[in-house]
């Protein structure tokens, strides 16, 4: 609670003046709101990783996927403010010599049709690729494979011009939402406390799931698929469930964080996103959820710092952080803190 009410603080301290003592610059509000966007895709790999078992390599896949939908919205309402000026059509369209919006635009000029697509899409994708798998029975390493291969081919889908989604640049250049510009300390506020809210309403509502009944199948699920399984249980449903659920959650994280970023390209599709992601659940602690939100937090921050002052080095601690987590630290940073406490 005073770790929320910590961060709640940041944007009160950054209406200060500038040359108060608790000022808190634009940019710290602005790279602080992102990592609140990353615990939460955190704890919907957690739900899944953490609770079920379910190694994802993809949901960076299902974090993009919320940010474009949100992304198509802002670029419809560019209107005639863009660069070519024309009423309906987005920059990049009229570039590429698009004579009318595609069929899959329309809808998106609606906020709630779009934030709506933010969700059901990243859920249709995981259900239709969890059901293959799942029926299948695929398990551990394949199906770390198959989501990351999943990440993969549509990363190279969307860089396509002819897809309809800006190609390489992707979308920018957002004026507004809900017609506050987005370029104001107001805005930035208002989403800022938008994604802390989301990040407390998600994990209250994983941590009541995880005390159900539900959760407790899943933990055993996690622990002893074939027992569960011959206990009665259906063992597909739930982890569809838990895989349709958790991906839902990374596309509204997604969601909330193109609006703060003001750019969403098919480089979040990258398959290092994804893989990266999954570090910080397990360098904060997989199947408690504060581990999950622990380390997005711990891992970003030391990001941010060090490809700020040495950026070549960034990847090679990443892969230092696993190993460390692996080898000396397999309950992660939760583990090592609840060790000293007791």
């Amino acid at each position: 609670m005073l770790c929320v009410l910590a961060l709640a603080a940041l944007p009160a301290f950054n209406a200060l003046p500038a040359d108060h003592p608790l000022h808190v610059p634009d940019f710290l509000v602005s790279v602080v709101g992102k990592w609140i966007c990353y615990a939460i895709l955190a704890l919907a790999i957690d739900l899944a990783w953490g609770y079920a078992g379910i190694l994802s390599l993809g949901h960076g896949a299902f974090f993009a996927l919320g940010g474009y939908a949100i992304g198509m919205h802002l670029m419809r309402l560019i209107g005639p403010r863009g660069v070519y000026g024309h009423p309906v059509l987005p920059d990049f369209m009229v570039f590429l010599g698009y004579t009318e919006l595609p069929w899959y635009w329309l809808g998106f000029d609606w906020f709630a049709f779009a934030f709506l697509m933010a969700l059901v899409v990243p859920g249709l994708l995981a259900l239709v690729v969890g059901w293959l798998a799942f029926r299948s029975r695929i398990t551990g390493v394949y199906l770390s494979i198959i989501t990351q291969a999943m990440t993969y081919a549509l990363m190279l889908a969307f860089f396509r011009n002819d897809m309809g989604f800006g190609g390489n640049n992707g979308f920018t250049d957002f004026k507004e939402l809900l017609g506050m510009p987005l370029n104001t300390g107001a805005t930035r506020a208002v989403l800022f406390y938008a994604s802390l809210v989301t990040l407390v309403l998600v994990f209250w509502g994983c941590a009541h799931l995880t005390q159900t009944k539900l959760g407790r199948v899943l933990t055993a699920i996690r622990d002893a698929e074939s027992r569960t399984r011959f206990l009665g249980y259906n063992v597909t449903r739930h982890k569809l469930f838990v895989f349709v659920l958790s991906a839902m959650i990374a596309g509204l994280a997604g969601a909330l964080y193109v609006p703060q970023v003001g750019i969403i390209n098919p480089s979040e599709f990258s398959p290092g996103n994804s893989i990266e992601a999954v570090v910080w659940v397990a360098f904060g602690g997989r199947g408690t959820l504060v581990g999950a939100v622990l380390g997005a937090f711990s891992v970003n921050a030391l990001k941010t710092w060090l490809t700020s002052v040495a950026p070549d080095l960034w990847l090679i601690v990443l892969g230092l952080l696993f190993v460390i987590v692996t080898l000396l630290l397999p309950k992660g940073l939760i583990g090592l803190l609840r060790r000293r406490g007791s």
